[in-house]
């Protein structure tokens, strides 16, 4: 992502509090079976109920901090690429593309490119115009943004 706060396209503020909520409550169901270890073969479960505890309040303080990231962003830019645009890119093949920056991956959606990925870092902040150079499993490779829409389709 950029230096600054990004920010998310309603779409995406939606796909983030709908994953918090069902987090929480995952995390409850683990925390009201937490201290059940009552013989020795338990304790393993336990432990790794606690493990599963504390992967789940990472996630939890990781799309909150998200969120209150956002909020302080403010509503994605119009011409300028953020989390939520739609950009139309020319690769350095020739190809070109039409691809939606999202916050988290998707598999139902082949266009998406998460705001976390290489792609997605080079595109964050550019405009119409710009050309972008990125790091692939092959190597380095150039792009050239040809559109930028307005935010709200992408997750």
């Amino acid at each position: 992502m950029t230096a600054g706060p990004e920010p998310l396209s309603e779409a995406a503020r939606t796909a983030l509090n709908r994953e918090l909520s069902e987090l929480r409550a995952e995390r409850a169901r683990v925390a009201a079976t937490l201290g059940d270890a009552d013989e020795p073969g338990d304790q393993a479960d336990e432990l790794q109920r606690a493990t599963e505890a504390d992967r789940l309040d990472t996630r939890i303080e990781e799309i909150e901090g998200r969120l209150r990231e956002a909020a302080a962003a403010g509503a994605p830019s119009i011409g300028t690429i953020g989390v939520g645009s739609t950009v139309g890119v020319r690769f350095g093949d020739g190809s070109e593309s039409t691809l939606h920056i999202g916050e988290l991956a998707d598999a139902d959606d082949p266009a998406l490119v998460t705001a976390d990925s290489p792609l997605g870092r080079a595109l964050l902040g550019r405009a119409a115009g710009d050309s972008i150079a990125y790091a692939t499993p092959l190597g380095r490779t150039t792009a050239v943004v040809l559109s930028v829409g307005a935010p709200g389709g992408g997750s």
